[in-house]
This record gives C-alpha cells, structure tokens and sequence, in this order.
C-alpha cells in the first residue's frame, strides 16, 4: 500500500499515478522523499510546504537556524543519519525534530522511547535537513547508538529478545515511573496496528505511552523473565512475581499476570504494598460509629468478619488492617490468600498455588490443624471453602474473609446461593463490611456551592440541618498531576448481625427485606456514606455518585 505521503502526492494531483507505481511502497521514507523529488513533480520547499499543511506539523526553515542549539546529546549520530532526522530545541519534556517525512513515524517512535520525551515533528526541506545533519554529525563519535536503522534493529532484536538494551533501559524508566507515580497496576497491552502502556492511577487508568511495535515481543520476554515466567510459552496465562525497588531503595514486590490475546500478550504488573504502614483502622475511612462496630466484632472470641464488593475495592486491605490491630505476641493468626500482597510480621501468611495443590479448602484444613486463634481466608470462591470457614467459626476461631457482592445484604444471599445452610450463616456470621473507593480531593480543591435540593435528590438525608452545605471540587496542581485528586479513602456500609437480622436469616427472607430491617436499625448506605465524605470535604460529590448505587427510598 502506498505510504501516506504518496496517497495525500496523488489525493492532490501533483504525482501521478504512473509516478506513484514507480516508488517501491517498502521504501523507506527518506528515499521516497528523494525519489518524488527525482521526479520533477514538485520542488523540495513546496514540499516540504505540502508536508506541513497536509499532516499539521509545523514548518521550520533551517537556512536560518542556529546549529549550536541543538541537543546533540539526546539523539545518536546514527540515527540522526540513516532515518534524515536531527533534535532541534528542547523546551521543558518536548523534543522538536525535524524531520522532511510524515512517513518517518517510527523513527520518531524510537526517539521517543530514547529519550522518553514528548516528540514534536517539524517538516524542513529534505536538502536543507541533510546539509544540518552532515554539520552536526561530521565531528562527533557515535556514542549512543540505539536502534540503527530498521532493518538492523529488527535483526537485533531476532538474536536478542530479551536483553536488548534499549528495552531494559525503557522498561526501567516505565516501572520507576509507575512507582513514583504511585500506580497500583501497570497494562501492556497489543493491537494489531499499535501497542501501548496505561497505568491505573488512584483507580482511574491513564496512556502512558505507545512503544514501537518492533519491540512489542521483546517487552513481554523481558518482563517474563524477570517475573519467572516461560519465555516461550505464549498461549496460555501465566501468573509470577518480582520484586522492584523505589528511588529510596524500598522494596516494591510485584504480581504479574499474562494472557494472550489476538495480537500478542497483554501483560498486567500489580504493585503490592510492602510492610505495614498505614494499616491502622484509623486510616480506613471509618466514621466513629462504624468505627466502634467494627472494632467490637474484631475483638470477639469467635466468628466471621466479611468484607464485600467488587475487585479493587480495598477489601484486602481493611481485613489487613483488623489483622495487623489483632496481631500480638500471644495470639495465632494464619492467612490464605492469593497471592499475600502485604507482608505482615508475626503473621503466618500461605500464598495459594493451585498448580501445587495448595487450595483454599486444602490451606484451610492444615490450619485448623496447627491451633489457630485467627484465620483469614482471602476469598471464599465455592461451597467447599464456605463450609469450612463457616464451621471454624462457629469452633472457637475468628474468621475473616472476602466476597464478591454488590452491598452487604446480597452477601447473605450468596451465601445461601453457594449452599450454605442458614443456620450455618445466622450462628457464624458476626459482621459483613460492604466497602468502595472514592478518590481522595487533592488540597488544591476548590469550593463549590450545593444547594440542599440538589443534595436531597443525591440521596443526602432529610435529617441534614444545614439549608446549604459548600462542597468542593477538584483543582489540579503539580502534587496531583493535574488531576485533582490525590489518593482514595474507603466509604462502608456495616451491616452487624443482630437477633432481629438472624431471625430473618432463618425464616430466608430475601436481600431486600434484609437490607429494609437493617436500615431501620440504623444501617447507613454506601452512598450516604460517600455523601457524607464529600460534605465534609475528602471527595468530590461527582465521585460519590460515580462510585455508589442510589439509595432505596
């Protein structure tokens, strides 16, 4: 297929299509740039001009440009020479290059992922470009020679898929990166016509980057390896671990995942949290009363905490938090999980392996073996591993564990849905913690008026005494990246396991009769809950209504 400069040439008249037939459509850019000009159609400033107005790039006469300007120390001499490219000025994190081809996209894409700037392509005129380059380029030594051309740099890659320097180098900056940006999870994933990188960033995922596809395999390999993962198998998914460091020198591990797809793998790089600090219940997000509810049902001898809602809530980490206030010298805590994201002293911590044979039903029975005070379950995912939990807590041990569910109600019915007897749930169950993550306003919030109408049909209750209450929303600073926000707090929804509630529970009342008694016994919901945060001024009241369901009236 002719490139896209030949395709705008003859859109335009000024080649013609027998002109057009003539030039190789494998040609690299700088070579069709000189045969269009071979051809007599056009002259090399009109052009260049054409360039310019047809792809939108700007248009910089280089018979008036000073060359000692130039930073020579960001592109390599070869480069510069084989792909007619040559850095111009560079202003804060954009590099302008010019360049005499809109065609010569992947040069531009290596520069890029050199030098992990923002490139902006200038047109020059093709003569004028190659006289710049001949002046920078005759005096000075290769020294950081990238790429190569194409030809060579795919060959290169083909004998070296996984070591490949320039790689290594870019995937370092990538991970340093999303660590210093506080990511929670790093995508890599691959289209048919381009690959790209986002990271989720307080919930929220942004495009970090688009690498060139020539070394879209050689990403995935050097991430298998350091994971420990088999390089050559890549059609099935596959689950491993690294450990990174920060720019303090803290330990960051990491769970990667990868599965195949149409187009190549797409790879995901969770960032754990290490040691535990802020783990306190304190730091949750807790208002006093859920606050005390909680801490009452911790401190019980027997029974089972649930937490609830959907992945990436925070589940792990309130039940986490419990743990790590419960955890002391003359008590026995164990935790099944897949895998153990934090790291917690004085904790016997087992990391499911399926592979190995080490299931949750499996890790449950070896610990009530070993004389346990405290057990957490990282998720109860079937009957098998429901019953057991169930039964230890009805034992003598305190159980904590997770659920998938929409709020803490429908967890009662999902347990009776996996099977679970309902005397079994009644006499167990102690407390179920329905939870979301909001973000958290940034101090370059800004004030917003919100008239109390606006509030009520927000779902704010009626008991509200202020006429108006002032919210805020987000500003945007360098400390939040602009975005507004920085961080996420927790909004709950305790639901306590009361005499009335487990009558209920035995008679199979259904989720909504459950939630309509617990409400009338003071239960709030998650989006009074998040209402109240944005009152007070923690979040944004569109954050709130983005992240929770609307109450029942």
């Amino acid at each position: 297929m002719p490139s896209m400069l030949i395709r705008a040439l003859l859109g335009a008249g000024i080649l013609s299509p027998a002109q057009a037939a003539a030039i190789d459509p494998q040609t690299p850019p700088c070579a069709a740039i000189e045969r269009i000009l071979q051809s007599g159609c056009i002259g090399g400033a009109a052009l260049a001009d054409f360039c310019a107005d047809a792809f939108g790039h700007a248009r910089v006469d280089l018979s008036r440009f000073d060359a000692a300007r130039c930073p020579l120390d960001l592109i390599d001499a070869k480069l510069m020479q084989s792909h007619v490219l040559a850095p111009l000025a560079i202003e804060g994190k954009r590099l302008t290059v010019a360049i005499s081809s809109p065609d010569n996209l992947q040069a531009l894409d290596r520069i890029r992922l050199q030098t992990q700037l923002t490139v902006v392509p200038a047109i020059a005129e093709h003569d004028a470009l190659l006289a710049l380059i001949a002046r920078l380029t005759g005096n000075r030594a290769d020294t950081r020679h990238v790429f190569g051309n194409a030809d060579a740099g795919n060959a290169a890659a083909a004998a070296n898929p996984v070591d490949d320097a320039p790689v290594v180098r870019f995937l370092q900056n990538i991970l340093d990166d999303a660590i210093g940006r506080r990511a929670s999870d790093l995508h890599f994933e691959a289209f048919e016509k381009f690959c790209r990188i986002r990271f989720r960033i307080d919930g929220m995922l942004h495009e970090i980057a688009q690498p060139p596809l020539t070394i879209r395999e050689q990403l995935a390999s050097r991430i298998k390896v350091m994971s420990n993962l088999d390089i050559a198998e890549k059609r099935v998914p596959q689950d491993g671990r690294m450990r990174l460091a920060d720019s303090g020198g803290r330990a960051v591990d990491c769970r990667v995942s990868t599965m195949p797809t149409l187009f190549g793998e797409k790879i995901v790089i969770r960032l754990l949290e290490s040691g535990n600090t802020e783990l306190g219940i304190d730091t949750l997000g807790l208002d006093t009363a859920q606050r005390t509810l909680l801490t009452e049902a911790i401190h019980r001898p027997h029974g089972m905490i649930l937490a609830t809602g959907p992945t990436g809530s925070g589940k792990t980490r309130s039940l986490y938090a419990c743990l790590n206030l419960l955890n002391r010298p003359d008590v026995n805590i164990s935790s099944a999980e897949d895998p153990a994201e934090i790291h917690l002293p004085g904790i016997n911590q087992v990391s499911i392996n399926e592979r190995a044979g080490v299931t949750f039903p499996v890790a449950l029975r070896a610990f009530l073996r070993q004389d346990p005070d405290i057990i957490m379950v990282g998720e109860i995912r079937d009957p098998e591993t429901a019953d057991i939990a169930l039964k230890a807590a009805q034992t003598g041990h305190l159980v904590f564990s997770t659920l998938h569910t929409n709020d803490a109600a429908s967890t009662l019915t999902r347990l009776a849905n996996m099977g679970v007897p309902a005397f079994n749930i009644a006499a167990s169950v102690i407390l179920i913690m329905a939870q979301r993550l909001v973000r958290r306003l940034c101090d370059c919030k800004q004030r917003r008026a919100a008239p109390r109408d606006a509030l009520l049909q927000a779902g704010l209750p009626e008991t509200t005494q202020a006429a108006d209450c002032v919210l805020f929303q987000p500003g945007g600073c360098e400390c939040c990246k602009g975005s507004g926000y920085r961080g996420r707090i927790g909004i709950y929804q305790l639901l306590p396991i009361t005499a009335d509630i487990e009558r209920l529970i035995l008679s199979g009342c259904n989720t909504r009769e459950i939630d309509a008694a617990a409400r009338r016994q003071g239960m709030q919901g998650l989006r009074a809950a998040g209402l109240r945060k944005a009152i007070e001024g923690v979040t944004s009241l569109d954050e709130v209504l983005a992240c929770t369901n609307p109450e029942p009236v």
